[in-house]
């Protein structure tokens, strides 16, 4: 998974006073949890841009210079109920060996049947949650919709792999292809076309037996 790095300062003061003269001065109050002890630090609110602004998921490099570097994962965000200014962001620390969960878009590649032949396609859920040590947690999970007719969905199930761990059940559909009134009927032509055949063979009579078979 791709990683971003948020430089910061430790803070010391954590205090309400201490908070406000921070983000006067246009730092974003932050704290990591996970680790041995809780850390609370500081950084320019424009650090945050390249991991608010994005669909996509990432893990996190704080670098705290003198006082060390933490691998993390984006917890919450506190935002200002008017402006759009963040207040304050929470994040918990990984670790190589610990497996973390995390929310990781899916992205549908292709276009499906069943939308151009007027059918629409539904989303259900956008993100799936996934638990797996850092190495394996994917930048996003793919489905391939290029099949998928009118009434066909895309469940968790299908979705397993060995890398990681999706932490929904299996029954939860993550995207499907419902009907509409400009839909039109998905007749397989490969299907009828080998049902022609049958039925030719089946049925069909040359004209000369027909005629043999009358006269007798």
């Amino acid at each position: 998974m791709k990683s971003i790095t948020i430089p910061g300062s430790k803070r010391e003061s954590v205090g309400k006073k201490a908070t406000k003269a921070l983000r006067n001065a246009g730092l974003v109050p932050c704290v990591i949890y996970g680790g041995d002890d809780v850390i609370h630090f500081s950084a320019e609110e424009k650090a945050f841009k390249n991991l608010i602004y994005t669909p996509d998921a990432h893990t996190v490099v704080i670098d705290l210079g003198k006082d060390g570097t933490y691998q993390a994962i984006a917890q919450d965000m506190q935002w200002h109920p008017v402006r759009e200014l963040l207040l304050h962001a929470d994040f918990y620390q990984i670790f190589d060996d610990k497996p973390v969960s995390m929310d990781i878009p899916v992205v549908l590649e292709g276009t499906a049947r069943g939308v151009l032949n007027g059918g629409v396609l539904r989303r259900n859920n956008r993100k799936l949650k996934v638990r797996a040590i850092p190495a394996n947690l994917p930048d996003f999970i793919t489905i391939d919709i290029s099949d998928m007719k009118i009434g066909h969905k895309r469940y968790v199930r299908d979705l397993r792999v060995d890398e990681y761990e999706i932490l929904h059940p299996d029954s939860v559909v993550v995207c499907m292809i419902k009907t509409s009134r400009t839909a039109i009927a998905e007749d397989d032509d490969d299907e009828e076309e080998e049902g022609e055949a049958a039925e030719g063979e089946a049925g069909d009579v040359p004209a000369t037996e027909q005629g043999e078979a009358a006269s007798e």
